[in-house]
């Protein structure tokens, strides 16, 4: 049977049943959920005292079951179901509540971090019994005081909503929401995001240069974010209403990067990307990719290919796809292995061979300069920061 997940742990093995059966299930189009789902999600809510959650795709098929305890549910990583900038998931979820409340804060924000298609709660009688059914889901366009929209409660014999246009609608939006864009080069779009206590001259100069070095990188800017904080988020590095607030700018604005002004470490990815699902770099990741594309000579290749392992090692994740080099693009760009997730083993197995082969280039560096030596060949060396005009000048 398919996987139950969440807190499961004291569960009698009846109601681990009753959850595997309901994969079973189907939700026609039209429905949010079916009644008779709805009723046997309440009854065994009720039984175990615990929320109970359903992921049910476009084609109502059940996805995942969820099990979480009497606050909340924690849905699990969503990176197989990916999305195309200004898309949503092709998810909704649907749960109980334990109580007669409406959607929590949590629900909010699971909505619009894994832009998700719709958040439905799921209120019960004392009798676990289907009450009044909560609905939410983002709001296209960005002039609204609230990027989303909780509809009016509906009674348990009112599901047919038209759930699959409605969802169709809201995509609609989305895409004529966005700017329509003229670059046909830019393989990514991206928000610049800065957190800073220094002066708003220095980090407007820092920003400017920062979008420059995305500009090189074959990036496409559409939006830069600043916020002003004495210190930074140690886990977030960001405020998380702010993260929340930038993922929703990225589904609106079909971006599909977001790039950090300063250094994130491995924490900080961890935590942002278990939130949500867009990629994340840094400042470092970004000039990195940007010598893996100048690379030229096989030393140059390697010294970027080793640079790029050394800084990513402690920051691998496997959830957030922008941080490996396996999965191309931004912040992925270089040869190496074509898996999904990079482990640490074979990332320091890699960094060995690197070594080893740079050596023996080094090697033969030296030899041959040693050979100019002693013809007296002028050697000339031109020194500059990134995107500086080196290969203009040459």
């Amino acid at each position: 049977m398919k996987k139950i997940y969440g807190n499961t742990g004291g569960l009698k093995a009846s109601h681990i049943k009753k959850l595997e059966y309901l994969y079973r299930r189907r939700t026609p189009p039209e429905f949010l959920v079916t009644p008779e789902i709805a009723r046997e999600l309440c009854m065994l809510a009720a039984e175990i005292r615990r929320q109970i959650g359903l992921l049910i795709d476009r084609q109502g098929r059940i996805t995942n079951v969820i099990v979480g305890d009497r606050k909340r549910i924690v849905i699990p990583d969503l990176s197989e179901f990916r999305t195309a900038p200004g898309r949503l998931k092709g998810l909704r979820c649907v749960h109980v509540h334990i109580g007669n409340e409406p959607l929590s804060r949590d629900d909010i924000t699971d909505l619009t971090l894994l832009k998700l298609d719709m958040m439905a709660a799921i209120t019960a009688t004392q009798n676990g019994q289907p009450y009044q059914i909560h609905i939410g889901y983002i709001l296209p366009g960005n002039d609204d005081i609230k990027p989303y929209r909780i509809l009016e409660p509906i009674k348990p014999d009112r599901l047919d909503i038209g759930c699959f246009e409605l969802i169709q609608a809201i995509e609609s939006e989305l895409a004529q929401s966005r700017p329509v864009r003229f670059s046909k080069q830019s393989a990514e779009s991206a928000i610049l995001v800065s957190v800073s206590a220094d002066s708003r001259d220095e980090v407007s100069d820092s920003m400017d240069e920062l979008k420059e070095l995305a500009v090189s990188a074959g990036i496409e800017v559409i939006e830069s974010f600043i916020q002003f904080r004495t210190k930074a988020d140690p886990k977030f590095y960001i405020g998380p209403g702010k993260l929340e607030e930038l993922s929703l700018l990225a589904l609106q604005k079909g971006a599909t990067i977001l790039v950090f002004d300063q250094e994130l470490n491995s924490s900080q990815i961890r935590s942002i990307t278990d939130k949500t699902d867009i990629k994340i770099i840094d400042r470092t990741q970004l000039i990195l990719d940007i010598f893996a594309q100048r690379a030229r000579t096989k030393e140059g290749k390697l010294q970027v290919e080793l640079a790029q392992l050394k800084y990513m090692l402690p920051r691998l994740v496997t959830k957030n796809t922008a941080m490996s080099r396996l999965t191309g693009g931004i912040g992925g760009r270089g040869p190496g292995e074509t898996k999904l997730e990079l482990n640490r083993r074979l990332a320091r197995n890699r960094i060995n061979q690197l070594e080893t082969r740079l050596l023996l280039v080094i090697q033969h560096r030296q030899q041959q300069r040693a050979k100019r030596g002693k013809k007296d060949l002028p050697v000339i060396s031109i020194i500059g920061y990134t995107n500086a005009g080196k290969s203009t000048l040459l």
